[in-house]
């Protein structure tokens, strides 16, 4: 596939930003990472293989007595049960476990020291009051956190964009009635409503999801609403008017392309705002259901545990991370289609 000359010019300046580029490429190893949280961090074996038979733990469901027909009757975490292991072991059995032996809501027990505990061999970022182990829950956290904020910069882009399009290229009275209605509807409290369907309802992902979309998708709608009322005047546009091409095919075709430039360099600061969001409603209580892994509630027990400082640094330098990534991409994607930037960076 052959990239147009423009097309190398904005990746010639994306490359050229060395801290974007850079940045772009640690934050895809991270979240490619953690979309495999299951294999890095489970308290199941990945694999396991007794008497010829393959079993994956991760994966399937299974009963003491789908690996061992005469098993010890353990509770449902056999895998770390001695016995079981040591009749396992005896039947000839092995295994392989995740570098992390820990799912985000695995119980640490027999730690011998008060909860939160601090880091060990055996949790390398300790514990948190709870007894769960906090890298697996940076990781599932991490993982759900970015997830949501892709989903709701995405989806709040295509229906801001739709929007701005319609205002911009219309114009007049469509253009008047939906500016008044936007001002209406920006200016609603939106941390009242969410505190009282938090107490009608309990949040869940797509429950927040839903709720800040209703009110997320005006982030773009200036932007490409005032590139509509620029790029229908002008020549080609009027051009293809007069040529009886529908409305649609205009503003999909001839227009947006053009204003799609100035909408991109928003995205990735959008996506940090977005994940910014869901970790301040977890901080507050009104986020994800409790005992999901969160960000925002790990930064919740290092404020509750002053003398634990492990959580808060943890959940401190994990956001602090991933924000300073996400704005550096900004800044290179901002570059990237800078007009007055030349290939390699220079203007």
């Amino acid at each position: 596939m052959t990239l147009s000359p423009l097309t190398r010019r904005r990746l010639a300046n994306f490359r050229a930003n060395r801290r974007g580029y850079w940045s772009a490429i640690i934050f895809g190893i991270l979240f490619t990472l953690c979309l495999f949280a299951e294999v890095i961090a489970n308290d199941r074996p990945i694999v396991a293989r007794v008497n010829g038979q393959w079993f994956f733990p991760v994966l399937v469901d299974y009963a003491e007595s789908d690996i061992l027909p005469d098993g010890i009757p353990t509770d449902e975490r056999f895998w770390h049960s001695s016995d079981f292991m040591q009749e396992f072991t005896e039947a000839g059995g092995w295994v392989v476990w995740p570098p992390v032996r820990y799912r985000h809501d695995t119980l640490v027990r027999d730690l011998g020291v008060a909860l939160p505990a601090p880091p060990s061999a055996q949790n390398w970022l300790g514990t948190d009051d709870r007894g769960r182990d906090v890298v697996a829950r940076v990781i599932y956290g991490f993982r759900i956190s970015v997830l949501f904020g892709f989903t709701l910069t995405i989806v709040s882009s295509i229906i801001g964009i739709a929007a701005g399009a319609v205002q911009g290229y219309f114009g007049g009275a469509i253009d008047l009635y939906f500016q008044r209605f936007i001002e209406l509807w920006s200016g609603m409290p939106q941390l009242y409503l969410l505190i009282i369907l938090a107490s009608v309802i309990e949040p869940s992902f797509w429950v927040l999801l839903t709720f800040l979309l209703l009110f997320s998708w005006m982030g773009l709608t200036g932007v490409v609403r005032a590139e509509f009322l620029r790029g229908r005047n002008l020549d080609y546009v009027r051009a293809a008017r007069a040529l009886g091409v529908s409305h649609a095919r205009i503003m999909t075709r001839h227009i947006l392309p053009n204003a799609m430039v100035a909408t991109l360099t928003f995205l990735p600061f959008i996506l940090a705002g977005s994940v910014t969001v869901l970790v301040s409603l977890d901080f507050l209580g009104f986020g994800l259901p409790p005992g999901s892994p969160s960000l925002g509630e790990l930064v919740n027990q290092g404020k509750d545990n002053l003398t634990a400082p492990w959580l808060a640094l943890t959940g401190f330098i994990v956001l602090a991370v991933m924000l300073t990534l996400l704005t550096f991409v900004g800044e290179a994607v901002r570059d990237a289609f800078d007009p007055r930037k030349l290939p390699g960076g220079g203007r």
